[in-house]
């Protein structure tokens, strides 16, 4: 990818073309100074950098650490002129700003980079993974790089390999990796697509290859995400206005919606496990303690010819049939050959999804997932009552500080119901009292009939459940997986992973 020159003449320009340009001095030595780069993040800023001021708990000092840094410039939102720093570029709304000084510096790049995008409820991390295993082996065939992908659980670009805070970053780190995937030669990026991403105008200006919509929970209400279902629906249903081609899953609810907002993409084929009308249909699941195998039916997608094959899955439980299929359909929708398909999904492997532990003796099981909603829960469940229909469950959760705040009592019934005994503990309460969400939890839990204890320290929480645990019960530890951090107040500190804790106590 060739290098660009970029001035701030070049984002007033832009600014204004779009109707966001409030003010800006049109001083040449000022417009005419080159940018090296552009951030939000006051500790990334160096010389050349255009830094945008932006955030709930943003302070004045990081503006100021920026330019002593060398920033030439700032973009801040601000309804009228404003008469202060000449160093100043004033639009009218930084959210719709952003995705333009992402645009304005690195170019149009999904039109040179495949893109993939992933929406729904639950399963975005699995199907994401999937793909990636599929498109690795396709490249790998052709001694090409392996894809890029940004997720909830990590980003790689070939560059950056880091554990993912949000699961669709901030446009400005997402055209980064881009960028970065690019120049190092890699064909595709496959991107999990929030409902706060598409909301909030994190992928404005990207354009996928393919995107699938996997399913709908009544998740992520609450004042600071979505203030009713209809803002999340709408908001998830974005997608498709940014998709050439898309998959839709027959088997979850709001089919009328969901179809009439995929009219915005020119191509689109649907999946299943129960419609046999499907492009897509998977039938005869079998699963063996956990080891799971299906037919796969493709029929009618353009470019593609029909099939009827089984499939193996490398991860654990029926929980996944779901996420198997949307791969197939989105691998059908790329040309990806079948021959790849079956061999990635065969060899995938999810970091912190349904990972199952046993001890040295093989009597004991734990099994770590970042399940953390309704949706996820319940087909938990389903899994275990199918493949360990004999075994009590014992669980270790907890739920986010400041959102989602109808998890609470949704998980807390499913708990209670399903559990023999929940140990209630923190997940990320951020600035939230952690003992008042684990009460709250604890009130559904013995509403719906179960027994519970609270123990916020995490760790500790999963120690004393593993030395709960004997032959007659499986572990279910949700929400964190392999994450290395908690969110405690504003800051994130580092905390051994659920699979750390696993591995060292079980």
């Amino acid at each position: 990818m060739e290098n660009r020159i970029v001035t701030i003449k070049d984002f007033t320009d832009a600014f204004k073309n779009a109707g966001l340009l409030v003010s800006a001095s049109e001083d040449p030595d000022f417009t005419g100074k080159t940018v090296s780069g552009v951030t939000y993040n006051s500790k990334e800023a160096g010389e050349g950098y255009l830094f945008v001021v932006k955030g709930a708990h943003f302070k004045e000092q990081y503006l100021e650490d920026a330019l002593n840094a060398g920033a030439v410039c700032f973009v801040r939102e601000t309804a009228e002129a404003e008469a202060g720093d000449s160093r100043g570029i004033y639009v009218s709304d930084i959210r719709k700003a952003m995705p333009i000084i992402a645009e304005t510096f690195y170019g149009k790049l999904s039109d040179m980079l495949r893109m993939i995008g992933i929406t729904g409820t639950k399963g975005k991390s699995t199907t994401s993974y999937f793909m990636r295993y599929i498109l690795d082996d396709y490249m790998a065939e052709q001694g090409k790089p392996r894809t890029a992908i940004c997720s909830s659980i990590e980003n790689y670009d070939g560059v950056i390999d880091e554990e993912s805070r949000l699961t669709t970053p901030e446009i400005m780190e997402l055209y980064r990796h881009m960028s970065n995937a690019l120049n190092c030669g890699i064909e595709y990026m496959t991107m999990e697509v929030s409902s706060q991403g598409l909301k909030y105008d994190r992928v404005e200006g990207i354009s996928f290859e393919a995107g699938a919509f996997l399913n709908i929970g009544r998740d992520h209400i609450s004042d600071i995400e979505h203030p009713d279902f209809d803002d999340y629906l709408n908001s998830k249903l974005k997608i498709f206005a940014h998709c050439k081609k898309a998959a839709i899953n027959l088997d979850c609810d709001q089919q009328e919606r969901i179809k009439a907002a995929s009219e915005d993409c020119p191509y689109v084929i649907t999946f299943s496990q129960h419609d046999r009308a499907a492009n897509v249909y998977g039938y005869d699941v079998v699963s063996n303690e956990g080891n799971v195998s299906m037919k796969v039916r493709l029929k009618d997608v353009e470019g593609y010819e029909d099939f009827d094959e089984p499939i193996e899955l490398g991860i654990f439980g029926t929980i996944n049939v779901e996420d198997a299929l949307a791969a197939v359909a989105l691998s059908a929708l790329l040309g990806v050959p079948f021959r790849h398909i079956k061999a990635g999904l065969k060899k995938a492997v999810v970091p912190g999804r349904m990972e199952v532990f046993r001890s040295a003796d093989g009597k004991r099981i734990a099994i770590v997932d970042y399940a953390h909603n309704k949706i996820s829960y319940e087909r938990f469940f389903e899994t275990i009552k199918e493949e360990f229909p004999d075994k009590k469950v014992l669980i270790v959760f907890g739920s986010a500080g400041g959102k989602a705040f109808q998890r609470r009592e949704e998980l807390g019934t499913i708990a209670g119901q399903n559990c023999e005994y929940s140990i209630i503990t923190e997940e990320d309460y951020g600035e939230e009292d952690v003992y008042k969400i684990c009460n709250e939890i604890g009130s559904y839990v013995a509403a719906a009939g179960g027994k519970y204890e609270v123990i916020a320290d995490r760790p500790e929480a999963v120690k004393k459940a593993i030395e709960m645990t004997d032959e007659n019960t499986i572990l279910f530890i949700p929400g964190k997986g392999r994450e290395t951090r908690l969110k405690r107040g504003v800051q994130y500190v580092d905390a051994p992973s659920d699979v750390e804790l696993v591995q060292k106590y079980l």
